[in-house]
């Protein structure tokens, strides 16, 4: 967190009132003067100027001029975020990063660790593979600092009854060290500017005079010359629903996302893998309940031998949908089924009898209800220059850890090519909103750029149709 120095405090009203931490000076009040506290409480947008009505929200236009020191609010901790602030810091602009997680940033770069056995699982993104030269430049930071290293294990391409053909692609994949969370804690931890406050909720943005007002609930976390969304779901929607954005609404809800669920699932003996073919990664073929299986302890700690056999099973998008639920509360007898069906699927997978897997000593069954982008518009970022409002994330280039660090790259460059734009030139920075969807073509776990799944996602479409 930033240091208490650095906090600002902004008075609303004797009934409303909160202190936030933003790194470094706050912008300057337009009027050159001292921030004062409004006579009466009211609602932050009530005083909105030159608004437009447009599809089924009215459509906000700040004619107000831009901040020669701009702060931008950016919702969601994800890479796409974290990527996005990295990269405007780098701009010179300096932000504030939202995000809801509890045990740490990162969104689907999660790491989930249980003690007392010291058990770690990636419980979401696997590894990545890096194709374009923008993201090198992060990758390759990111190796001479110790905190993702080359992922040097066998993995390949499992097919129901045991048959497994290893991957022969020559490019990199790359893991966090002790995990891919850390990763996220790591880039937050490179920054000298940026703050991030979590866990939060946004529940409200809400323009006026030409600033962005954030909120959780009935708490005032700040004022911003310009917001993102990095983040999407039923969340984003609605959180976009009231903003006096409806051409960043419409296309956000274009977005398809498919549902997965995540068995981890620790044992005391190794996985009875097909002989000769030890692997540590898989993407399963022709198996329903499974899409990849994956060993934490193999891929996390390759020089142990003592530590118990850490596994990440994900289900197939098909078998998602069939089974989804609302994820923030799965039912017991869910969770029962989903852990059955997925351990009989790694048996399947195996070429094991049923019943014949070694059972487990912990398990857990998460369901990622918004786990990958189904569809993509095919655009790096999308930006409202009369809003000053932007999106990033994956799915607006495809599905993978790659695709999330352009767009946070790509959006982030755009606003800073805005703020230092003539007033006369704003409309020109409109990017994304109008681009046409088409289907992403990815594994059921993601895309990774110079690896070749096409079998494995033949597979699936065929589990799919």
């Amino acid at each position: 967190m930033a240091s208490p120095l650095l906090a600002r405090s902004i008075l609303i009203s004797p009934k409303f009132s909160s202190t936030i931490c933003c790194s470094g000076n706050p912008p300057k009040p337009k009027n050159g003067g001292p921030t004062k506290a409004f006579k009466k409480k009211r609602t932050y947008g009530a005083s909105r100027r030159s608004i437009r009505k447009s599809f089924t929200q009215e459509q906000v236009v700040f004619n107000t001029p831009k901040s020669e020191n701009p702060v931008v609010g950016i919702i969601g901790g994800g890479v796409s975020g974290l990527v996005c602030a990295a990269e405007l810091e780098e701009r010179g602009i300096r932000s504030v990063v939202f995000d809801t997680g509890l045990h740490g940033l990162g969104g689907r770069m999660a790491t989930r660790e249980i003690q007392p056995r010291d058990l770690v699982f990636d419980h979401a993104a696997q590894f990545f593979t890096c194709k374009d030269e923008r993201f090198q430049k992060f990758v390759d930071k990111w190796v001479e600092k110790g905190l993702i290293c080359e992922w040097k294990g066998l993995i390949g391409e499992l097919e129901s009854g045991g048959n497994f053909t290893p991957l022969m692609d020559e490019i990199p994949r790359y893991v966090g060290v002790n995990g891919m969370r850390h990763l996220a804690d790591s880039i937050l931890n490179q920054s000298e500017n940026l703050e991030i406050v979590r866990p939060c909720w946004i529940s409200k943005i809400e323009p006026l005079n030409g600033l962005w007002y954030l909120s959780e609930k009935d708490k005032l976390h700040g004022t911003f010359d310009a917001v993102v969304i990095a983040h999407n779901g039923k969340c984003a929607n609605r959180l976009l629903s009231t903003s006096g954005l409806p051409i960043l609404t419409r296309q956000m809800k274009k977005l398809d996302i498919s549902a997965i669920y995540a068995l981890l699932a620790a044992f005391e003996n190794p996985l009875p893998i097909p002989q000769n073919s030890e692997f540590e990664g898989a993407f399963v073929k022709n198996v329903e309940s499974l899409s990849w299986m994956g060993n934490n302890t193999k891929k996390i700690f390759p020089s142990e031998t003592t530590k118990p056999h850490c596994w990440t099973f994900f289900s197939t998008a098909a078998y998602g949908k069939r089974n989804k639920v609302p994820q923030e509360n799965i039912p017991n007898i869910t969770v029962e089924k989903v852990k059955r069906e997925m351990l009989e699927g790694v048996e399947l997978a195996l070429g094991l009898n049923k019943g014949s897997l070694e059972s487990p000593f912990y398990t857990r069954v998460q369901l990622w209800g918004a786990a990958l982008p189904t569809n993509t518009p095919g655009v790096p970022c999308i930006f409202d220059p009369q809003g000053r409002a932007g999106i990033c994330g994956d799915w607006l280039l495809g599905s993978s850890v790659e695709s999330a660090a352009l767009s946070g790259i790509s959006l982030a460059n755009h606003m800073a090519d805005y703020f230092e734009s003539d007033e006369s030139d704003s409309d020109k920075f409109a990017i994304g909103l109008s681009d046409s969807f088409s289907e992403v073509e990815s594994h059921d776990i993601g895309q990774f750029p110079g690896m070749n799944l096409q079998k494995v996602n033949e597979a699936q479409m065929a589990l799919t149709c």
